[in-house]
């Protein structure tokens, strides 16, 4: 039986802090860069405090958000050896729920439906792995918590941390190997 990989999708798959920058310039005509994100929580990472949030509220903004780096071929790679579910607080923005099924079906058609988690609460998740971007997720993971690197969790140290989708297979074949050395003991 294949272990499993609960991953993320904001801040993991989906490059949200690069959609908030340019919906940030598209909307008040300024251009930041992603060190507007190191250290604070993003809803901070810009002047007008409030556009985070209208953007997570407006129709098409999780719908257009770029992929992350290397995350469809490392996702279909780690789909050869691991059970792979993506896992989602899609409940918090109820608008994203529609979009967020749409983005997987064009960018992760492998990942059947079956395997796609919108929640509200991931701590109700049971995978043998989880990749995630915020310690409010991970701190409560049952299995090995893995913590993608984003500007706001650059400050914490208490989950192993995956810089990019290289670093997370990397790690992965290391988890491989070292659990069927201890299925032939």
């Amino acid at each position: 039986m294949k272990r499993t990989i609960g991953i993320d999708m904001d801040g993991v798959l989906a490059n949200i802090e690069a959609q908030w920058l340019d919906w940030y310039e598209r909307d008040y005509g300024v251009k930041l860069g992603h060190e507007v994100f190191i250290g604070v929580k993003e809803s901070d990472a810009f002047p007008d405090k409030e556009a985070v949030k209208r953007f997570v509220y407006t129709p098409g903004f999780f719908r257009t958000i770029p992929v992350m780096e290397g995350a469809v071929a490392a996702v279909k790679k780690l789909a050869e050896d691991f059970e792979i579910y993506i896992v989602s607080a899609a409940m918090e923005f109820p608008l994203s729920l529609f979009e967020k099924r749409e983005w997987l079906a064009e960018h992760f058609p492998f990942i059947s439906w079956k395997n796609i988690i919108f929640c509200g609460d991931k701590s109700v998740v049971n995978t043998d792995y989880l990749i995630d971007d915020h310690c409010k997720n991970l701190d409560y993971c049952k299995g090995m918590p893995i913590m993608f690197t984003a500007g706001h969790n650059t400050s914490h140290t208490h989950h192993t941390r995956a810089n990019n989708w290289e670093e997370v297979l990397a790690l992965m074949e290391e988890q491989k190997y070292q659990s069927e050395a201890l299925s032939v003991k």
